[in-house]
């Protein structure tokens, strides 16, 4: 597995995690945060960005693949 972490809590992070950071943040990111992290950032619930992880996904983007 990968041993990249998140910048805020220091979780492992997953493709999605990394993913969500690109899409939400910023596509040329090196250092992620996780998505819990992520919801705290942008004040919304952690299932909403899950949600949209989930959209993206359905949608073909090519972010959350490994």
């Amino acid at each position: 597995m990968n041993d990249i972490t998140c910048v805020k809590c220091g979780a492992p992070l997953t493709c999605d995690d990394m993913g969500a950071h690109k899409k939400l943040i910023n596509r040329g990111a090196k250092e992620f945060m996780c998505i819990p992290c992520l919801a705290v950032y942008f004040q919304v619930s952690e299932e909403l960005v899950r949600q949209k992880v989930e959209e993206f996904k359905k949608a073909g983007c090519m972010l959350f693949t490994e």
